[in-house]
């Protein structure tokens, strides 16, 4: 058989594939909507991925919310009242606050759920919360997260049957679609999955007692500020969850069918959210001093620093604010100083030890570097640590040790990555 007729056969058996996929075992009911719709991935599968990947993200996003642990168990309470509602009560659902200033809420498969403090931050009352997290139930009673990814893996396949005609096999273009990242829960989510979400939570709302206005103000407030898109800290949130005139709409019909009322707890919310708000200059602060280090303002972005840290000396992002604007200045004692007191604020978070690990690698301080290294690897794997920790490890001439850690590297990618590949590869070599 001839090169081309062999890539013809792969590529027409895995066009074939991606059809007997979606014949076979491709479709599943949505548990909310009723309607039979693709989907890859089994339950168990959905809730592993959740599982899995719960705490990696969150450290990504910025790490749990410390300063007031009674906030998270507060929003988990809501959380709880709102999900006996919903489609699938029985998913092992998780709520928790993440310390991060962007307004955003996410979800992952399997009922993971994690809502911004920075949202905390400009939401009125207990029901606009509500509507927020019945929103994010939604998303993963529905399996909308599975469906992403499914969709993902689909588009992979098809993409492998095209590529056939000119490189690989199937077998190699199977297992890159087997691949496609559990990132595509955070995918932009479309239209008809808001909408979804927008409708099935508004009516969570209402079975649990919250009145349904709420739902409508809130996207009112996203879609004003979209317009502008003068304020940084709702960008996060349409990436995600993309606002819209005709959802709005669409929640305006519904609570019109419904009819408004119930409780909106107002007092209740503020005096749970009362030291966040408090603490609102300090992170305003923060925000400038961030905008003032990207135009290279460092003398102002300092000032705007020392603000912050004298309002709120806790919290943790300030420090590591703080860090950079010092780093950029080329003193790298003051940056060491900052993310040392960033770690003694917080000592869970990867990002701490990973930016004093490299400062001190910079500096050849290579034994503190490499325990830095080693404390942020164990709370998040990145390439970058993994990487360094390699290039210790070869440097008091364990190789063994060297190959583990950039294997490790390899596999989470990127650039650091690559660099591992090719350190790796010279290791491997006689």
């Amino acid at each position: 058989m001839g090169k081309q007729q062999r890539l013809s056969v792969s590529s027409s058996w895995l066009a074939g594939l991606a059809a007997a996929v979606i014949v076979i075992g491709g479709c599943t009911v949505n548990p909310v909507t009723g309607e039979r719709e693709l989907s890859l991935l089994s339950e168990s599968q959905e809730l592993a991925i959740g599982r899995d990947n719960y705490h990696p993200y969150r450290q990504q996003q910025g790490g749990d919310y410390y300063l007031e642990p009674q906030l998270s168990e507060y929003v988990a309470e809501i959380g709880r009242r709102l999900a006996a509602h919903s489609e699938r009560p029985e998913l092992p659902y998780e709520f928790v606050v993440v310390n991060n200033a962007s307004a955003n809420a996410w979800a992952l498969p399997g009922g993971k759920i994690a809502i911004n403090s920075g949202l905390l931050r400009h939401l009125d009352d207990e029901a606009q919360l509500a509507a927020v997290i019945g929103h994010e139930i939604i998303h993963a009673a529905a399996r909308h997260g599975a469906a992403q990814m499914s969709r993902g893996m689909l588009l992979n396949i098809g993409l492998a049957a095209l590529a056939a005609g000119s490189q690989g096999t199937a077998a190699e273009w199977l297992g890159t679609a087997s691949q496609y990242g559990a990132a595509a829960w955070m995918a932009r989510y479309g239209r008809d999955d808001e909408l979804e979400s927008d409708y099935y939570g508004i009516k969570l709302m209402v079975a649990a007692g919250y009145d349904p206005q709420a739902a409508v103000e809130l996207q009112q407030t996203f879609v004003k500020l979209s317009e502008g898109r003068d304020s940084d800290f709702i960008a996060a949130l349409f990436a995600s969850h993309p606002p819209s005139q005709a959802r709005v709409d669409a929640n305006r019909a519904l609570v019109a069918e419904l009819g408004a009322g119930g409780e909106r707890y107002r007092d209740r919310y503020r005096a749970a959210t009362a030291p966040l708000r408090a603490a609102e200059p300090a992170y305003r602060a923060a925000e400038q001093a961030a905008e003032l280090l990207q135009q290279q303002r460092y003398a102002e972005a300092l000032a705007q620093s020392d603000t912050a840290v004298a309002l709120l000396p806790q919290q943790q992002q300030f420090w590591l604010l703080r860090a950079a604007i010092w780093q950029a200045l080329e003193q790298p004692d003051n940056a060491e100083r900052a993310t040392s007191t960033a770690i003694a604020k917080n000592p869970d978070y990867f990002l701490p030890h990973l930016q004093r690990a490299l400062l001190r690698w910079q500096r050849q301080q290579r034994t503190a570097a490499a325990a830095d290294f080693s404390a942020s690897l164990q709370r998040l794997p990145t390439a970058v640590a993994a990487y360094h920790l390699g290039l210790a490890a070869l440097e008091r001439d364990d190789a063994a040790a060297a190959d583990r850690y950039f294997s490790q590297a390899i596999a989470l990618g990127g650039e650091y990555g690559e660099r591992a590949a090719a350190q790796r590869q010279k290791l491997r070599t006689p």
